[in-house]
C-alpha cells in the first residue's frame, strides 16, 4: 500500500530555518506535502533557501526580539500546525571566563524562547499541532561546561511543563549531540574532519548525524499526535560511548 504525503494540506513554520537543520526540516517537511514558512535573520540567505525548498512565504528577523517575534505570530495567516525553532548553540565558558550578561543571554536564547514561542502560539496554533523545539543531549560534566549544563539540563522539564501548560498544543524537545552541519564546519575549521572521523570510529551507528536525520526525526515527530512534553535524544549513541 502506497502511503501518501502525511502533512499534506498541514502548514509548517521553521524559525532558523536558511541553513543546516531547519532547512533541512523545511524540505523534509515540504516531501510530506506541507507549507512552509521560513524565518531567519539573513534576509539573503533566507531568499536563497525559500527559493531551495519551495516556501510558501518567508520573514526576515531575529527571533530573540521580543517585538519582532509578536509581528511574525500577529501576521500569520491563520492557524498554523506546527512550528519548528533550531535557535543559537549554547554558551561554553571556564568559570573563570564566565560573563554574566552573556549566560542571561544564553537563558533568554533557549529557556526564555521556548516560553515566548508558547505563550504566541496559543490562538496561532491549531489543536493538535506542534511546537518543537532544539537542544543539546550534552550532559557531559567539567570546566567551561556550567552554564551549558544548567541551560541545557532545565529545557526538558520546561519542555514538559509548557505541554500542559498550552494543551492540546503539543510541545517536544529534539536534544541533538554532534550534527554535521554548516555552523559545526565553522566551528571546527581544520579540525572537522578529525571529528567526523573520530564519530565515524566511536558512536555505535558508525557514521555521524547530518540533517535529515533530524529532519526525519522532528517530522515524524510533527504527525505522531500522541508525542507531547518529551525530549528525544538523537545523537547517534554518542552518550553510550565512554569520554
Amino acid at each position: 500500500m502506497t502511503r501518501g504525503p502525511e502533512l499534506a494540506g498541514q502548514t509548517v513554520a521553521v524559525i532558523g530555518g536558511s541553513a543546516g537543520m531547519g532547512l533541512e526540516v523545511a524540505r523534509r517537511a515540504r516531501e510530506e506535502g506541507a507549507e512552509v514558512i521560513l524565518t531567519a535573520r539573513n534576509a539573503e540567505h533566507l531568499k536563497q533557501a525559500a527559493a531551495d525548498v519551495g516556501a510558501t512565504s518567508t520573514a526576515a528577523f531575529d527571533v530573540t526580539d521580543a517585538a519582532a517575534l509578536e509581528r511574525f505570530f500577529a501576521g500569520l495567516p491563520g492557524p498554523i500546525d506546527h512550528v519548528m525553532v533550531t535557535g543559537p548553540g549554547p554558551y561554553y565558558a571556564a568559570l573563570a571566563d564566565l560573563e554574566h550578561a552573556r549566560a542571561v543571554s544564553d537563558f533568554d536564547h533557549h529557556q526564555w524562547l521556548a516560553i515566548a514561542i508558547a505563550q504566541r502560539a496559543v490562538g496561532r496554533v491549531r489543536p493538535g499541532g506542534t511546537l518543537l523545539f532544539m537542544g543539546s543531549s550534552d550532559r557531559s560534566i567539567g570546566p567551561g561546561l556550567s552554564a551549558m549544563a544548567a541551560d541545557q539540563g532545565a529545557l526538558p522539564a520546561l519542555i514538559a511543563n509548557l505541554a500542559v501548560e498550552v494543551a492540546p498544543i503539543r510541545v517536544n524537545l529534539i536534544a541533538a549531540g554532534f550534527v554535521d552541519t554548516p555552523l559545526s564546519a565553522r566551528l571546527l575549521g581544520d579540525g572537522l574532519e578529525a571529528r567526523r572521523a573520530q564519530l565515524r570510529a566511536t558512536l555505535p551507528i558508525r557514521r555521524v548525524v547530518g540533517p535529515a536525520d533530524i529532519a526525519a526525526l522532528a517530522v515524524h515527530m510533527m504527525i505522531n499526535t500522541a508525542i507531547t512534553g518529551a525530549a528525544y535524544v538523537i545523537d547517534g549513541g554518542q552518550q553510550l560511548v565512554p569520554g
